[in-house]
C-alpha cells in the first residue's frame, strides 16, 4: 500500500540526514561510486542525464564528465550546495523531493544511485522516473545488498539478528529499508520497468568502517579493487551493492 508523503517533514528529514551523514569522508564510499560509473559508462552515449541525489557532487562530477548535460535533484539544499562546490558546466541543480519533481524535459537517462533505500515510498520515486524518462531510455538503478558477505559475517557474529535488520550505520545514513535482490527486481517490475542487466558490486568482505581503514592505510590498493569487482560479477549475492539497468515496459 503506498504511503501518503508528508512533503516538508521529508525536507526535515533529509536535513536531519546531512547532519549526521558519515560517508562522503569514506574511502569505501568513494570507490564504490566509481565502481558504479565504470559499470554504467559502457551504456552512456552522451545525451541528458538526471541524477537523483548528489551527496557531495563526487559522483555528479564523474557523470557529468559522459553526458551532455545532467540535470541534478535534490531535497537537501545543504547536499546541493555541496554539489554546486564542483563548479560543472554541464550541471544544473533542482531543490526538490524525488517524487515531486517535474520536468518539460526527457531524460535519455535516470541515475538512482544509493536513494531508494533513503526515500519513504520507492513506488512514488519510481512514477516519477517513468514520467520523465524516454521510452527507450535508460534507468540504473544501485541499492546496498542485504546479502553482502559482511552483513551475513555479522549476522553469524551475532551482531545483527536478521539480514535486513537496520544497523546502526544505516540508520545514522538515513536508510529505511535493506533490500536483496528478489525485493529489488520485485519492486522494479512492479513498477513497468524491464530489467536488461543486473549484478553485484564489488565483493565485500568487511564492514564499511574497517575497509576505510585498509583503503586508508594502503593495504588495499587498485589491484586489490579490481579483483573484488571481477569476483562481485562472479559472485552477485555476496557484494556490498547490487545494481540494475532497465528500461520501461
Amino acid at each position: 500500500m503506498t504511503q501518503q508523503i508528508d512533503l516538508q517533514k521529508e525536507k526535515q528529514f533529509l536535513d536531519e540526514v546531512y547532519n549526521t551523514y558519515t560517508v562522503d569522508n569514506s574511502s569505501q564510499t568513494r570507490v564504490m561510486r566509481e565502481l558504479v560509473v565504470r559499470t554504467f559508462k559502457p551504456y552512456l552515449r552522451s545525451g541528458r542525464g538526471l541524477e537523483l541525489g548528489c551527496s557531495d557532487g563526487y559522483m555528479t562530477q564523474m557523470l557529468s564528465d559522459n553526458l551532455e548535460h545532467l540535470d541534478v535533484v535534490d531535497g537537501s539544499s545543504n547536499f546541493l550546495a555541496e554539489a554546486k562546490k564542483r563548479n560543472l558546466k554541464n550541471v544544473n541543480y533542482h531543490f526538490s523531493l524525488f517524487e515531486e519533481y517535474a520536468s518539460t524535459e526527457k531524460y535519455d537517462y535516470v541515475f538512482a544511485s544509493y536513494i531508494m533505500e533513503h526515500v519513504l515510498e520507492p513506488s512514488l520515486v519510481l512514477e516519477m522516473i517513468k514520467r520523465v524518462l524516454k521510452p527507450d531510455g535508460l534507468l540504473f538503478m544501485v541499492v546496498p545488498n542485504a546479502r553482502a558477505l559482511s552483513r551475513q559475517l555479522a549476522m553469524h557474529m551475532g551482531l545483527i539478528s536478521d539480514l535486513k535488520t537496520l544497523t546502526e550505520n544505516d540508520l545514522v545514513n538515513g536508510h529505511r529499508r535493506v533490500y536483496d535482490r528478489v525485493y529489488f527486481n520485485r519492486e522494479i517490475e512492479q513498477a513497468g520497468f524491464n530489467t536488461i542487466s543486473e549484478g553485484g558490486l564489488m565483493l565485500k568482505i568487511l564492514a564499511d568502517f574497517q575497509l576505510d581503514k585498509l583503503f586508508d592505510n594502503g593495504m588495499i590498493q587498485q589491484s586489490q579493487i579490481d579483483g573484488l569487482y571481477k569476483l562481485g560479477l562472479e559472485y552477485p549475492d555476496l557484494c556490498g551493492s547490487i545494481f540494475s539497468v532497465c528500461r520501461p515496459k
